[in-house]
């Protein structure tokens, strides 16, 4: 099995995490509720298809997580795709893929944040949202401090709540479907003929792939996995699996009652409120409520504190390499985590998840950022594949090694294409600034430089 040593490095944090581990902390970090705060969004946009959006996002995720797998095994250190890309064509483009996902992993805990404070603040209005964004990174990195094991055991609790939320409403929802409260015929939700373009479907599945952000989380764990490397890729593919199934079926009962179907496709999920209107309809304004606050304390404190920890990794393993500041690289000897890199994320998921509030559609701003830079990450990823073993190493798996990369790339190129306007000039924009930092860096003779493998 090839370790950190073998690569130029140390082995520094500790080793504790194994499947079952890896696998929860994926479903977590996707969150098995997380269709019940952008449901609204994707209804809207897909035309009813809800349930289709999610499996057109579960096909570019499965060949994305393919492919992490099979770098996972090439290259097992922290750093996700900043490592992948970087190992497998050449360092320039590990930072420039390192630089592209920062969009995702540095922003999406901040959006977390700013989701749940709003949905608590609508429920104790007295406490402002702010107070509320705070409570949640105060709390959160306290917990990620103490140290992985203690992140894993809590993500434990709160997936079997998640679960528990999720079968209430499923039940509520079939009870409903049973009285003959359905709105719409019953595969309405995969596949509505008048209303279905590719166009549509694209632009929808770029909103759902949200949803599956946070199985590569799990990569960044790699030096905290206490199993072969295989067991990696195989926990991503098993959480990434689950989760499809739970979504698909969550928003197929939900698309089927959701009350005011033609307004809510023409005038689109204006409060965000769509998916609790739906429960309110099925079970009543407890089934409302209970949804709601599952989905705060599910994005708010269970979600951002395992995409806290993944943002901290793919910090520390840029640093170490010297493309970031070079503090971001301590590790707490004590606790074996990287302490500075996960108080930097603290900071700047208070300062952005702050100046967001103010912003009447920061939510929204924050989903299309964090969206274009996993997708174009991802891109990176397919062809590092592609790269490392197809042309470097001869090999002859084609499926695994050319095939299903160039399927996945098609694929994400069709969604960024029908991504929101504003998020691609945006994220061009940070890939362009991203190009000039990387110039400079070569300029003043510090350009990325990774440590060179040890046989």
């Amino acid at each position: 099995m090839s370790t950190i040593e073998q690569f130029g490095y140390r082995q520094e944090l500790k080793r504790t995490l194994g499947f079952a581990d890896l696998m929860i902390y994926g479903l977590i970090f996707m969150v098995p509720i997380a269709p019940f705060g952008i449901f609204g969004y994707v209804f809207s946009t897909s035309h009813g298809m809800v349930a289709l959006a999610y499996v057109i996002g579960l096909l570019a995720m499965a060949f994305t997580a393919l492919s992490y797998a099979q770098m996972a095994r090439a290259f097992p250190m922290a750093g996700s795709v900043y490592t992948y890309a970087g190992r497998g064509i050449a360092a320039p483009v590990g930072f420039m893929a390192g630089w592209a996902i920062l969009l995702d992993y540095v922003l999406v805990p901040s959006l977390l944040y700013l989701i749940a404070s709003g949905a608590m603040h609508s429920f104790v209005p007295a406490i402002p949202v702010w107070a509320w964004l705070v409570m949640f990174v105060l709390l959160n990195t306290g917990i990620n401090y103490l140290g992985i094991q203690m992140t894993a055991r809590i993500t434990r609790v709160m997936l079997v709540a998640e679960l528990a939320v999720l079968a209430i409403f499923l039940v509520a929802g079939v009870v409903a479907l049973a009285q003959g409260k359905g709105q719409a015929g019953a595969f309405s939700p995969i596949f509505e003929s008048s209303s279905f373009t590719w166009s549509v479907m694209f632009a929808a599945a770029s909103v759902a792939v949200l949803s599956f952000l946070g199985f590569d989380g799990i990569s960044t764990l790699a030096e905290e996995n206490r199993e072969d490397a295989r067991r990696l890729g195989r926990s991503m593919l098993a959480a990434l699996g689950v989760a499809a199934v739970l979504f698909v079926v969550q928003t197929w009962v939900a698309a089927l009652l959701t009350p005011g179907r033609d307004k809510l496709i023409a005038e689109g999920d204006l409060t965000g409120n769509a998916f609790y209107d739906t429960a309110a309809f099925a079970g009543g304004q407890w089934l409302a409520v209970l949804t709601a606050v599952a989905t705060a304390i599910a994005w708010g404190f269970a979600n951002s504190l395992v995409a806290q920890a993944a943002t901290s990794r793919l910090l520390f393993a840029m640093a170490r390499d010297r493309q970031l500041p070079g503090f971001l690289a301590k590790v707490d000897p004590k606790r074996q985590v990287p302490v500075n890199a996960t108080f930097a994320v603290a900071g700047i998921s208070l300062a952005v998840g702050l100046f967001m509030s103010t912003r009447e559609q920061g939510a929204g701003e924050l989903t299309s950022l964090v969206n274009f830079g996993a997708m174009t990450a991802f891109l990176l990823l397919h062809v590092a594949v592609v790269v490392h073993y197809a042309i470097r190493q001869g090999s002859r798996d084609y499926w695994a090694h050319l095939v299903a990369p160039v399927i996945g790339f098609g694929i994400l190129v069709a969604v960024v294409i029908n991504q929101n306007v504003a998020a691609q000039w945006v994220g061009g924009i940070w890939l362009a600034l991203g190009l000039v930092v990387l110039g400079l860096s070569y300029l003043s003779g510090r350009g990325p430089v990774l440590p060179k493998e040890v046989m």
